[in-house]
């Protein structure tokens, strides 16, 4: 049974979370705040750590960095509130594995557990948690520097662009809806459809793809969403 750690200070979150990840078959704990989770971390590790990036004293952000340094590879699933795509950026940069906003359906939360706890080790893909450059293929990306290489040359895409490859690429072999890009790299507040991320892919494709017409490092599944492809491996 994966093990859990629940960190969030709103008991209405973690009273109805708990059971419901019970019964989905994970072993669960809860922390209030981010110094309690940091002691339990220190007295046993769990497969996986659900965080809620606003709480009291430390927030989710300390945490993060505390687990990168001392936990290592440890998933971590962030937990943040509508319209904070700053916040999320940064985050998923300090080495987060996934994020999902408030409110949120708890079978969604369920399915980005098995899937990172899938990507992650002991897992059935690269554990690619906290790895500040990402290798497809020839494609190279340095999610620090928001740099990317292709054939050891660097290749110039718009910053949102840029973004959405490092997600694809944290998130390989994964079917992801176009809503769920568009959550993940412009945030609901954006004010966009979701034939955005259709231009931002095709660039994507122009740029990293030997035939744009014919994508093997992007895909797309019809009437669904895209995935990546392509075996992604730490660089």
């Amino acid at each position: 049974m994966p093990s859990v750690l629940l960190v969030d200070d709103e008991p209405a979150i973690t009273d109805n979370l708990t059971p419901f990840l019970s019964r989905a078959g994970f072993d669960v704990r809860v922390a209030r705040d981010g110094e309690s989770a940091l002691e339990l971390l220190g007295s046993a590790v769990p497969d996986l750590l659900v965080l809620d990036v606003l709480l009291p004293g430390l927030d989710g952000r300390a945490v993060l960095r505390r687990v990168r340094k001392e936990h290592g590879a440890l998933p971590v699933i962030l937990l943040t509130q509508v319209g904070e795509s700053a916040e999320r950026a940064m985050a998923l940069e300090e080495g987060a594995d996934d994020y999902l906003n408030k409110p949120f359906d708890p079978q969604e939360l369920v399915a980005r557990i098995r899937a990172v706890l899938r990507r992650g080790p002991g897992g059935d893909g690269p554990s690619l948690t906290g790895a500040q450059r990402l290798r497809a293929g020839s494609v190279v990306l340095d999610r620090a520097s928001q740099r990317v290489h292709r054939d050891d040359h660097e290749v110039v895409l718009t910053p949102r662009a840029t973004v959405l490859l490092g997600y694809f690429m944290t998130h390989p072999d994964e079917l992801l809806s176009r809503e769920r890009l568009l959550e993940a790299v412009w945030g609901w507040t954006y004010q966009s459809s979701a034939r955005a991320v259709d231009t931002r892919v095709a660039e994507l494709r122009r740029v990293l793809e030997d035939d744009a017409a014919n994508p093997t490092l992007i895909t797309t599944v019809p009437g669904m969403g895209y995935r990546f492809s392509a075996p992604v491996e730490r660089a």
